[in-house]
């Protein structure tokens, strides 16, 4: 239980920090809303079968605008000082690493909740929900997780901006190959059988990599 607390603590401070500045929510929402404006009218998106294309111009705009959060997460607290507080603080390092993800999953699904309309509207697509949703989420809880230790590495360099990036898409490659396929297989209405190779992908992909960051996230802190 107090393991809990924790992480509910470190999510509720980010929460709370986030809804005094809006800062990183609304340049996250408006660079994913500019990503499929530019998308739509540069390559003319109405023309082609929004089934076939749309999957990869929705993650490239979720994985765009979550790494501007992504980067913020501990590059903002590194700079006022406070991340080092946190981490003198009698709080288990791995409470800190599920309570940054769970915050950063929180932010990247509010603005994946903002696009997704526009994008509809702008395709004149009646998107099915479900299982889009579930996909979707999928998707971006091992994105956040992945994220969230790599924004701690990269918070260290002095090219943090450019490191996150450089770091984050080599190692996201099986899960963005993995969410791209489920989301068209959604979009197009397949059966669920003829996608399950990429939802067993995506699945373990989340499973073994937020493990992963779970266990090394105390020695990257410490470094």
């Amino acid at each position: 239980m107090r393991f809990l607390r924790q992480v509910s603590a470190i999510v509720q401070k980010d929460l709370a920090a986030e809804l005094r500045t809006k800062e990183n929510l609304s340049a996250m929402v408006v660079f994913s809303l500019l990503v499929l404006v530019i998308f739509n009218f540069a390559f003319e998106l109405q023309g082609l079968d929004i089934r076939a294309v749309g999957a990869g111009v929705l993650w490239v705009a979720f994985t765009f605008s979550g790494i501007l959060g992504l980067g913020r997460s501990f590059a903002a607290e590194k700079d006022k000082g406070s991340l080092e507080g946190v981490l003198l603080s009698p709080v288990d390092r791995g409470a800190v690493f599920l309570g940054k993800a769970a915050s950063n999953f929180i932010f990247i699904s509010v603005m994946e909740a903002a696009t997704l309309p526009l994008f509809a509207v702008l395709n004149n697509a009646n998107l099915p929900w479900w299982p889009l949703i579930p996909y979707i989420v999928l998707g971006t809880l091992g994105f956040a997780g992945m994220g969230t230790l790599l924004s701690a590495v990269a918070s260290s360099t002095k090219m943090r901006e450019v490191m996150l990036p450089i770091l984050l898409f080599p190692v996201s490659v099986p899960l963005l190959m993995a969410a791209v396929n489920l989301t068209k297989g959604a979009l197009q209405e397949r059966a669920f059988d003829e996608v399950f190779n990429w939802f067993s992908i995506l699945v373990t992909y989340d499973v073994i990599f937020i493990v992963v960051a779970f266990l090394v996230f105390e020695y990257v802190v410490e470094e």
